[in-house]
């Protein structure tokens, strides 16, 4: 197939025509007003995501595309409510080489093993010899450290790229650094080790070495309880390995923030926060997920300051259009 030389999604411009392998996710049917199957996705590389419309698609065509995957497609850019959109003209699955795929899947723009360095001096900071201890054991464990630096914090919401697991976790620790201060009550100790282990069943809930996707243990069992069943291994090897026991209720108490960080069972929570731990670690993540998500939306690295519309599509996961413009910021020159 041939390719026009690769632009990525953030330097494109309106009326522009595009011809190359891009990431495809939510892939669905719709119907249009005269009852026309239309092909509605999102379309990515590393550089950012445009929303993807293909106004003539035969059913066959859609059978064969990926709800998440990759595809060669030919279309062009048009301007729409003050957004960017990808009319698509063709469209074909493709498994893409690995220096392509280097292309596709985007990443975090810092540096995974300088992250990694920052998120261990904080948890270096643990104060209770069976939190460091818990601590160590995750930490020491190479395979799932090198899946936790890697890995995205969610299939296509927020910190959706490789080493965003890594990110949110991290933004979480200095947002606990920060607000524990403030509530002198409160178990510092307890907050930063649930966060750092709040989405550590996402290791095992997502697969990412090609287009992101739920593996078969995310589907039936999911990061909430798979993130308890790792933290009761090992706390169990801790006690096992260290002859080291932790406090009355300790874990008991982790596994609860764990289970409940999700606020409610409607967001996937398993039980509802009951401890003043598990109330701030639910608020912090949501505070951070829901902020990066509005930013990722509305001030965008790649947002075309030209195409007019102070208001974004409707955030399905924020259940609003978000308002663009930063009023106390200067508009380019």
């Amino acid at each position: 197939m041939p390719e026009t030389p690769r632009r990525f999604i953030r330097d494109l411009r309106p009326s522009e025509r595009v011809a190359g392998a891009f990431a495809i996710s939510n892939a669905q049917l719709g119907r249009t007003r005269s009852d026309k199957p239309y092909l509605r996705c999102l379309i990515s590389d590393r550089s950012g995501e445009v929303p993807g419309r293909m106004w003539s698609v035969e059913e066959s065509v859609f059978s064969r595309l990926p709800t998440d995957g990759f595809v060669y497609l030919e279309g062009e850019t048009q301007a729409y409510q003050g957004e960017l959109q990808l009319i698509i003209q063709t469209i074909e699955p493709i498994d893409p080489a690995p220096d392509q795929l280097r292309d596709l899947v985007p990443c975090a723009a810092r540096d995974p093993d300088e992250m990694f360095a920052e998120l261990r001096a904080i948890l270096d900071t643990l104060g209770h010899p069976s939190m460091r201890a818990l601590a160590e054991a995750f930490l020491t464990d190479d395979l799932l450290m090198a899946a936790f630096r890697r890995a995205p914090a969610a299939k296509s919401m927020h910190h959706a790229y490789l080493g965003g697991l890594l990110e949110h976790t991290l933004s979480l620790l200095k947002l606990a650094d920060a607000v524990c201060p403030l509530y002198p009550k409160i178990s510092r100790d307890l907050v930063v080790m649930g966060l750092f282990l709040h989405d550590i069943g996402k290791t095992r809930e997502l697969v990412y070495d090609k287009a992101f996707a739920y593996s078969d243990r995310g589907e039936l069992v999911g990061h909430v309880v798979e993130g308890a069943y790792m933290l009761r291994a090992k706390a169990e090897g801790v006690m096992r390995d260290k002859g080291l026991r932790f406090p009355a209720g300790a874990v008991m108490v982790l596994e609860h923030i764990i289970l409940s960080h999700h606020g409610i069972p409607e967001f996937g929570a398993a039980k509802i926060p009951a401890t003043p731990e598990a109330i701030m670690v639910s608020i912090l993540d949501n505070l951070d997920a829901k902020t990066t998500m509005a930013l990722a939306a509305a001030r965008p690295d790649n947002l075309q300051p030209n195409l007019g519309g102070n208001f974004t599509e409707r955030q399905w996961a924020l259940d609003t259009k978000l308002f663009r413009p930063d009023p106390l910021k200067p508009p380019p020159q």
